[in-house]
């Protein structure tokens, strides 16, 4: 197939480079060439912003069998790549995310769950945006979910039977520089004592980048229509058994000894610690608001033929990308050691 990849130079995007690349389909990138430039120098690359008007003039007179948007967060800028790509693409994937849903206080939400949507108030303040600003999923906050959300009506609406929408949880693996996965593989390595957050049988979800993308391309093939949310695993995952995968990960490459130490949510929220992002896969469950949260229900995935590599596969993959990183690179996600080191010195012993 002819693909053109919308993105595709950073995290889902490379990794569903090389998943087309690897089933041997002709790949076009469209980017604003900011981003790892140098990549995929074979790869016929167009380069271009669909956030300005004149934007998408590299993608005029040309067709495609497919394509993939991995990097849209507002809804006037898929309108404005579906309304250029019209009558040009037979296949339309967009990447959303489960962070759609109204609300994540009940478990096991599938793809019928009603979705969160932008107040009157909140699409004012969108519509003033200029064109052009640069837009990231962190700058919007609280607005991220209903914005995806309305981006897939818009999806749908352009492509009638011939969308796919994919809402992956969280994905994690090589090229993740948000560290929401990484920062654990990454802390077992450095040994010692490692502050692990509430209890370890609490189930968590995630899909490994590559898992993926592998199935995004093979649905792609088929021409799947329709919305499917995409995470992992096929079972129940425990956070303490993805701690312990990390810690012999880490023994298996030479790490010092490390040892967890549970402590629980009430003393960590106490102390200000920020569930997510500074401690990664930990919500606290204290909070109602989040109780379904990781709980999501992928039996659509699954009969769809999505599949997982095990979970020491997609450890060791991200400390051999982490390894390849500066020493001085910024982390976006983890606990400071100075501040774990305060912690643990504090925490009531379970």
């Amino acid at each position: 197939m002819r693909i053109l990849i919308l993105g595709g130079t950073k995290f889902l995007g490379r990794a569903i480079v090389d998943a087309a690349r690897a089933r041997g389909h002709e790949l076009t990138l469209f980017n604003r060439g900011q981003h790892d430039p140098s990549a995929y120098p074979a790869l016929e690359q167009l380069h271009g912003d669909r956030t300005r008007p004149e934007g998408l003039q590299a993608l005029a007179g040309r067709s495609w069998d497919a394509a993939i948007d991995t990097a849209a967060y507002l809804p006037r800028d898929v309108r404005s790549m579906c309304d250029a790509l019209a009558g040009r693409i037979g296949h339309y994937t967009f990447v959303s995310s489960i962070s759609v849903f109204a609300s994540h206080a009940q478990p096991g939400q599938d793809e019928t769950t009603e979705v969160a949507r932008l107040t009157p108030e909140q699409q004012a303040k969108l519509d003033a945006l200029p064109l052009g600003a640069t837009i990231t999923a962190r700058d919007l906050g609280e607005l991220y979910g209903p914005l995806k959300a309305a981006c897939e009506d818009v999806a749908r609406a352009a492509f009638p039977g011939a969308a796919l929408v994919v809402r992956p949880g969280l994905i994690v693996g090589p090229y993740d520089v948000s560290d929401r996965f990484t920062y654990w593989p990454v802390r077992l390595m450095r040994g010692g004592d490692v502050l692990a957050p509430g209890k370890p049988e609490r189930v968590v979800q995630m899909i490994d980048v590559r898992d993926l993308a592998e199935w995004m391309v093979r649905m792609v093939e088929g021409r799947v229509a329709g919305t499917i949310q995409a995470t992992g695993p096929a079972r129940p995952l425990a956070f303490g058994d993805v701690l312990d995968a990390c810690a012999r990960v880490a023994r298996e490459r030479g790490a010092a000894a490390s040892k967890l130490v549970w402590v629980d949510d009430a003393f960590l929220v106490a102390q200000g610690v920020g569930p997510w992002m500074e401690l990664p896969l930990w919500i606290p469950a204290s909070d109602p608001s989040m109780a379904g949260f990781m709980t999501e229900n992928i039996a659509m995935a699954l009969a769809a033929g999505l599949t997982f590599r095990p979970l020491a596969d997609t450890i060791r993959a991200t400390l051999d990308w982490d390894a390849t990183r500066a020493e001085d690179a910024p982390r976006m996600a983890g606990l400071a050691a100075e501040k774990e080191n305060a912690l643990l010195a504090t925490a009531p012993l379970r």
